[in-house]
């Protein structure tokens, strides 16, 4: 498991101004460089380019890129303001984060700077006949950089901020985050089943802080438990919203000074992420298909769609199993990932507000018979939301026909 520094760092690398200060500070490295080779380049080499040939491009590069940068981020801000409205502002989050956006704004940015600061160099005199050489030839490699993302970005806008796009990465978002957990259920700790397992004599750990739960540094917690001679009893995972009133964890033996429990080792803030969180990429699904359900957009085919998605993510789920090869931290133990939790979160908005449409919990309960038949752990999840939207249509329908033709896909279900 990555520990909570190196967290911080993933999260850190995906904002958008650590990546465009990155590109601009390589901008304004390249354009320095000219100065440190100047007196390598061939005087003959020199007579071929002419001396104002870089400083023509640089003016037209300064003056374009300015411009270019202003536009994407217009553009940027009305995707982010199109999904935050057609989709979720959940999944706003991940447009932020979209490595291509973010190339496209560093690139703009850097050669806009690489330009200005080459301009200045270059009306300081500091750069010789041979070293207006090496930037003219740097100042081609930056043009041929902005064409390629020019093209990129052109691409990628087709699809900024669109219904099924912003689905699509949620859904890797909610895959990636179950196939972590199938591969670490209990990051690396020992299993913990239920809060019935703690021991009676065990001692509570309580924050102060009030949030969501993103990232536990089990490493740090097995450390101090080992150095207190104690075994800690993880009662949370992250996603879940964490108070005064409820115990990060329980200590037992408990040792008689808690206070130098490393709280620090879990990160709690005002938002859920995708990372350790299966859940949330499931909730934000569902987020969209009620979304794409409420009378203002009217989009069942949308919600259709979302069904499937999260069918194919449930449909990855696998039975943890004990592997004590996998277990690196033996002083911690850490609450399974309960399966009805996953299924709730998705399908009960699903139910609830497509319960009127009989398309949609025609698919719903389609999807459900599917997910039966995939695993046996998954039929009482399946029969439990499917008795459950048949009863919210029941009451919502006033067609018998409907009904009759959703109660024969339930009894289906009932008789696999």
């Amino acid at each position: 498991m990555v520990s909570k520094l190196g967290w911080q760092l993933v999260q850190l690398g995906r904002k958008l101004w650590v990546r465009t200060v990155a590109f601009a500070v390589l901008a304004l490295f390249s354009a320095l460089v000219a100065v440190l080779v100047q007196d390598h380049i061939p005087e003959a080499l020199s007579d071929i380019i002419g001396a104002g040939a870089a400083e023509n491009i640089l003016n037209i590069l300064a003056s374009s890129m300015l411009t270019v940068t202003t536009f994407s981020l217009s553009v940027m801000v009305a995707a982010y303001s199109a999904s935050t409205t057609n989709v979720s502002p959940r999944a706003t989050r991940l447009l932020m984060e979209d490595s291509t956006t973010q190339n496209a704004l560093a690139t703009f940015v850097g050669s806009f700077l690489f330009s200005i600061v080459s301009i200045i160099l270059l009306n300081t005199e500091v750069y010789n006949q041979r070293g207006r050489v090496v930037l003219f030839l740097a100042t081609i490699l930056v043009i041929v950089l902005i064409v390629v993302m020019i093209l990129i970005w052109i691409s990628h806008l087709s699809s900024l901020g669109r219904v099924g796009e912003t689905a699509g990465k949620v859904e890797d978002q909610a895959y990636a985050a179950l196939k972590r957990h199938n591969k670490y259920p209990w990051l690396e700790a020992q299993p913990l089943q239920s809060l019935q397992q703690i021991p009676k004599d065990a001692k509570p750990v309580l924050t102060n802080t009030i949030g969501y739960l993103q990232h536990i540094d089990i490493k740090s917690i097995n450390s101090w438990a080992t150095e207190n001679n104690c075994h800690a009893y993880v009662a949370v995972r992250p996603g879940v919203f964490v108070e005064p009133c409820r115990p990060l964890l329980w200590l037992s033996p408990a040792p008689a000074d808690t206070s130098s429990v490393p709280l620090d080792a879990f990160c709690i803030s005002n938002y859920r992420t995708f990372d350790q969180d299966p859940r949330f990429g499931l909730l934000v699904l569902a987020e969209i298909a009620s979304k794409a359900l409420s009378p203002a957009i009217n989009d069942p085919g949308t919600a259709i769609e979302i069904i499937g998605r999260g069918m194919r993510v449930l449909s990855n789920w696998q039975v943890p199993s004990i592997d004590k090869a996998t277990i690196q931290y033996p002083q911690v133990s850490v609450l399974s990932l309960s399966l009805t939790c996953l299924f709730d979160d998705f399908y009960t908005p699903i139910a609830r507000d497509g319960a009127a449409m009989l398309e949609v919990q025609i698919r719903l309960q389609k999807s459900l018979l599917a997910l039966a038949g995939q695993r046996a752990e998954f039929r009482p999840h399946t029969l439990r939301h499917s008795a459950a939207a048949l009863a919210r249509a029941e009451h919502a329908m006033a067609y018998s026909e409907d009904i009759k033709t959703l109660k024969a896909l339930h009894q289906q279900l009932c008789d696999s």
